[in-house]
């Protein structure tokens, strides 16, 4: 891009061995699109954990999020612009086979682990550290950025897993931070598997919600909510397959249980018009729709480019080890007490995590990585209410103690705020004047309407 300048930040592998082998992360300064820029730019922190950054820098300017401001991208370690990335094919191919096979089976969480496994001796034979690509090194690898640029003042923008990296950071490193924005909130405090539920429920409920607010989605599909959860008991007794055709890819053959139609919901949390349209379509057996979202979802998608190997550090010694299997299982009741324990025992977007972490054997992290962040830096929680993977309450749960904070719900928005024209407007007018962000956007913002079908299977 015209005004970008790229280049490497050394770090340590690993602080806390002196004679560490160091990694060069990739950084990219993106020039203002003012020809007088503020003198405080923004540093953004991406989610995953193990998406590469600099893949976000369209989306950003795109947005206006340098409207005023130089933008520095930092790929954090492990990821797929920096040295070394923590990519897993073998995990790729799992997730492209795991939509022919029952997403809850025990034989499917089996083939995880396995493909972590291999993964992790992979990459052990290179040399790399797992242990070392954590949160806490993370934190100090965008303290040591800061430094390196000669930035005396700089403002954090964060999305996702980069919420979670931005509370540890504001926490350890708090010097020089103007203001933060989190985006999808992730609390360092309380995340774990079981922790996803919640998010899951109150995406669910805003969007079964919603359609009850469109007279004409109310008067078609009167309990769509009733009859999906119908449809998940019923498919976990019963799975159905199913072929269709996903571009670039061909005809695939999709098994469909009650985990793979819970989980279908965040993939349509982000375009959920034709929600109703595609349970309905579901409950008079034409599953085609759901399978084929569902296979596009994994196929062929990011294929090496997304670090699960970094994913699986921070999980597996951040979040994993503060809970217990039961505690993970009551979450679940507790969201969906309507649903059968098979569906309940794997946590959203994360099943059989405990299974791959046994395979990815990382130790326990310092149980001060999860302390609560707080503070008086002027901070801007925004969420969408249809974010079914960091859900819209955890941006009030963090502002609790953060003094100067300012929290946004933008209606019918999943996961990302930044993207939308109302979100971008006010993370940037938030960068302006932190005390006083205009949030009159806000109110204009409302779920789209919902797909109305004809009463046909396949129809709209």
């Amino acid at each position: 891009m015209k005004g970008t300048t790229c280049g490497f930040l050394v770090v340590p592998e690993n602080r806390a061995h002196p004679f560490a082998r160091t990694l060069r992360l990739a950084v990219a300064r993106v020039r203002s699109a003012s020809p007088s820029p503020r003198p405080d730019p923004i540093v953004f922190l991406t989610g995953g954990p193990g998406a590469d950054a600099l893949a976000d820098i369209s989306e950003l300017t795109e947005a206006g999020i340098n409207r005023d401001r130089d933008l520095v991208v930092l790929s954090q370690r492990g990821t797929l612009s920096s040295q070394q990335p923590l990519t897993c094919p073998e995990i790729d191919q799992f997730y492209a086979e795991r939509v022919h096979l029952r997403y809850d089976a025990a034989s499917t969480g089996d083939l995880y682990a396995q493909a972590a496994a291999r993964c992790r001796e992979r990459l052990t034979a290179q040399g790399i550290d797992p242990a070392a690509y954590n949160t806490s090194e993370n934190a100090a690898d965008v303290a040591d950025l800061r430094s390196a640029l000669g930035i005396d003042e700089w403002n954090v923008l964060s999305h996702s897993y980069g919420t979670q990296l931005a509370l540890v950071y504001m926490r350890m490193f708090p010097q020089g931070i103007r203001s933060v924005t989190v985006d999808g909130v992730v609390p360092p405090s309380v995340a774990s598997p079981g922790w996803t539920w919640s998010s899951l429920r109150e995406s669910f409920d805003n969007i079964v919600g919603a359609c009850a607010a469109q007279p004409s989605c109310r008067q078609r599909y009167p309990d769509i909510g009733g009859t999906f959860l119908r449809m998940v008991r019923r498919l976990e007794a019963r799975p159905v397959t199913t072929h269709v055709t996903v571009e670039q890819v061909g005809r695939v053959k999709v098994v469909l249980d009650g985990g793979a139609l819970l989980n279908w919901i965040v993939r349509t949390s982000h375009a959920p018009d034709d929600f109703p349209l595609a349970v309905e379509e579901l409950a008079q057996g034409h599953p085609e729709r759901i399978a084929e979202q569902w296979a596009a979802a994994w196929l062929p998608g990011s294929q090496g480019k997304f670090a699960h190997g970094l994913s699986l550090s921070v999980w597996c010694s951040e979040w994993v080890p503060f809970e217990t299997s039961g505690e993970q299982l009551a979450e679940g009741l507790r969201a969906f007490p309507e649903l059968p324990r098979s569906v309940l025992a794997q946590a959203p977007q994360l099943p059989f995590l405990r299974q791959a972490c046994q395979a990815w054997n990382v130790p326990q992290a310092p149980a001060s990585v999860r302390a609560v962040t707080r503070g008086t830096i002027p901070t801007l929680a925004i969420s969408g209410s249809f974010d079914a993977q960091t859900g819209a309450q955890w941006g009030s749960y963090v502002a609790r103690t953060l003094s100067r904070s300012t929290v946004v719900t933008l209606a019918g928005v999943a996961h990302g705020a930044f993207p939308q024209p109302c979100g971008a407007s006010v993370i940037t007018s938030f960068f302006d004047d932190p005390e006083n962000p205009d949030t009159r956007c806000v109110s204009s913002v409302k779920p789209v309407p919902f797909t109305i079908g004809n009463g046909g299977a396949g129809t709209s």
